[in-house]
């Protein structure tokens, strides 16, 4: 039975050698293109949160305030939270940046990306290393699994001292509530499989000013730099 296989598992190996030269690509075209760009704050959410949601609405003001104090803005270049970050970015005049990826379902072009900076991929890991690596703080919106994803590995990266800190900042704590009192209850407490000081990792707010707060404050005492 195994034997019939071994054909097909020999030629998978083939095609998975040459995919490595088009991952490689994918990391030149968007070092590349990041690295001009400046300091910027990736903000991350649902794609399907709608412009009449309350959360896409504070989004906008969130993105808006950011770029205020000097900063661009990174989303996944899709609808939703996303749509919302860009054109906080766009309204204020500031940096609108777009990591699009190809998708069945959901994902599409937002129309509020800056032109030259709407950038696409193919590998969910590469587009995540461009978010983490080119970001100086995450604003982390109410969203999915994808959202849970980004948020998460930022924590595991930074818990692991493969990155340098930088501020995680999570809104609308009428969503996040729940979830981080599992993480402490659970995580922490009951089971101790994560200590109680990685909390500290997180910040929880509800509103613009205190988003641009948090980063202002860190930044008063650390420099802008990509991480890693």
């Amino acid at each position: 039975m195994v034997n019939k296989h071994i054909k097909n598992w020999n030629q998978i190996k083939i095609n998975d050698s040459w995919a490595l030269f088009k991952i490689m690509g994918e990391f030149v075209y968007g070092y590349e293109r990041m690295a001009q760009i400046g300091p910027c704050v990736s903000i991350f959410g649902s794609a399907r949160m709608k412009p009449d949601n309350p959360y896409y609405e504070l989004t906008v003001k969130v993105a808006s305030k950011i770029v205020e104090q000097g900063y661009g803005v990174i989303t996944g270049g899709g609808p939703g939270i996303m749509e919302a970050g860009n054109k906080g970015a766009h309204l204020a005049g500031g940096t609108s940046v777009g990591l699009n990826i190809d998708l069945p379902f959901e994902q599409h072009d937002n129309p509020y990306i800056d032109k030259d900076k709407n950038l696409e991929f193919d590998y969910f890991f590469v587009r995540k290393v461009m978010f983490v690596k080119y970001a100086q703080g995450f604003v982390v919106m109410p969203g999915g699994f994808g959202t849970m994803d980004e948020l998460f590995e930022a924590i595991t990266l930074i818990q692991t001292r493969k990155i340098d800190r930088f501020p995680i900042i999570l809104v609308g704590k009428d969503f996040w509530s729940g979830l981080l009192d599992w993480i402490k209850q659970v995580m922490a407490d009951r089971f101790a499989t994560i200590s109680s000081t990685d909390l500290e990792l997180i910040s929880v707010v509800d509103d613009e000013d205190e988003v641009v707060e948090i980063l202002d404050n860190f930044y008063n005492q650390y420099d802008l730099s990509p991480n890693f």
